[in-house]
């Protein structure tokens, strides 16, 4: 199943859940991710897949290599022949060009100003939202002539601030750059909220057209999870304009 929101000026988002898919366990149903050990032929097919569902040309759905960095892409096309980059942030302003971003409990963060027409697709895991690839996503489109004030962002599943426990010098790290990310476990122990890390970056910045969505993916048995079951899928988040 696949979630999508649209808005009155034309912006697409969509996250995917694990159902729907061809998929084998423990990779169940849905993986869209090509990097963690699912047969290439069902991922092929998972993508055909979900982007069908959505009405969109597989082949106009650009992804990328993620690394847990703060570099952003600009594309215009699919990348075809040439070598997909190591980046964790696409950004466009080429309409009914799909970008796509993969998680399994990073927070996937969409972006979309349809006036500049330009939208961007961002991983923000716990090292990229420290690194700031959130505001390095928004430097791109405002490059492009985006505002942040015309931004629509919308974050998908990730793993919660209740769930998220890391050591506690770990977390002192990470809330000396972003206080708001300074979270505690439902059985009280140091944890690390990105999603709230990540919306206090978009706040900063501007960006006040907001939504975070309330899944925990490693709460939902409909949502993959690293930290939850490790050997898993991904799932993806899509951004467009028409």
């Amino acid at each position: 199943m696949i979630g999508l929101h649209d808005t009155a000026s034309g912006a697409h988002f969509a996250f995917t859940d694990r159902w729907g898919g061809v998929s084998a366990v423990p990779f169940e149903e849905l993986n869209l991710g090509g990097a963690v050990g699912d047969d290439p032929g069902a991922v092929r097919a998972n993508r055909e897949r979900a982007a069908a569902s959505l009405g969109l040309d597989p082949e106009r759905v650009v992804w990328m290599n993620q690394v847990h960095g703060n570099d952003i892409a600009e594309v215009d096309g699919p990348w075809a022949t040439r070598r997909i980059p190591a980046v964790d942030g696409l950004v466009t302003a080429t309409r009914g060009l799909a970008l796509a971003v993969l998680t399994a409990d990073c927070v996937p963060v969409l972006l979309a100003d349809p006036v500049a027409e330009v939208v961007a697709a961002v991983h923000a895991g716990r090292p990229g939202m420290v690194k700031g690839v959130v505001p390095a996503a928004v430097e791109a489109m405002e490059s492009l002539g985006a505002r942040p004030d015309r931004i629509t962002a919308r974050t998908g599943p990730a793993v919660c601030g209740r769930c998220y426990e890391v050591p506690e010098d770990l977390r002192a790290e990470v809330a000396a750059v972003e206080p708001a990310a300074h979270s505690e476990t439902s059985w009280g122990t140091p944890a690390v909220d990105v999603s709230a890390g990540v919306h206090a970056q978009l706040e900063r910045l501007g960006v006040h057209d907001r939504e975070q969505s309330p899944v925990c993916t490693r709460e939902s048995d409909d949502h993959f999870s690293y930290r939850r079951d490790r050997t898993t899928g991904r799932l993806a988040g899509y951004v467009w304009l028409d």
